[in-house]
């Protein structure tokens, strides 16, 4: 156990958790917007924003938490060239969001996952390649083939 002690990063301070809490209100704040621009309905027949309303709703709330509790958190660590991947992983993620309706489900996934297993994972460029392939088409079959769910597709 105190080896894994010794190979945290160094703990952050309270400025850290206050421009996380920051960070996190935004995504909050630009959701509940985003949702209500959807709309959100009646409980009896709930419009397409209630629920990402209520999602953003929790984070921003949870947000706001952390603001007023976070600076006496001493689990934190310091951001460092590790954080990085992470960093890399969202960015990817929201891009993945971006060319999905775009160019549909395939090639963004297929890139998603590859990039992933390549890059963020070290595997082989034949395992990433053949993992990434058969996922893909493994998704395709379940939700476009057998349960008709209409995703945005090329095929």
């Amino acid at each position: 156990m105190s080896e894994l002690v010794e190979d945290r990063p160094p703990a952050a301070g309270p400025r850290s958790q206050l421009g996380a809490a920051v960070v996190t209100a935004a995504i909050g704040v630009f959701g509940l917007l985003g949702s209500l621009a959807l709309g959100l309905g009646k409980l009896t027949a709930p419009g397409p924003g209630l629920w990402p309303f209520a999602v953003s709703v929790l984070i921003t709330v949870l947000s706001v938490v952390l603001a007023l509790t976070g600076r006496h958190g001493t689990d934190t660590e310091r951001f460092t060239g590790a954080s990085v991947l992470t960093a890399v992983s969202v960015a990817s993620l929201v891009l993945f969001a971006v060319l999905l309706p775009v160019i549909g489900f395939e090639i963004p996934s297929v890139l998603l996952v590859f990039g992933w297993m390549r890059f963020l994972g070290k595997e082989s460029w034949v395992s990433s390649a053949a993992v990434s392939v058969g996922t893909v088409a493994a998704f395709y079959v379940l939700f476009v083939v057998l349960l008709e769910i209409p995703l945005p597709r090329l095929i």
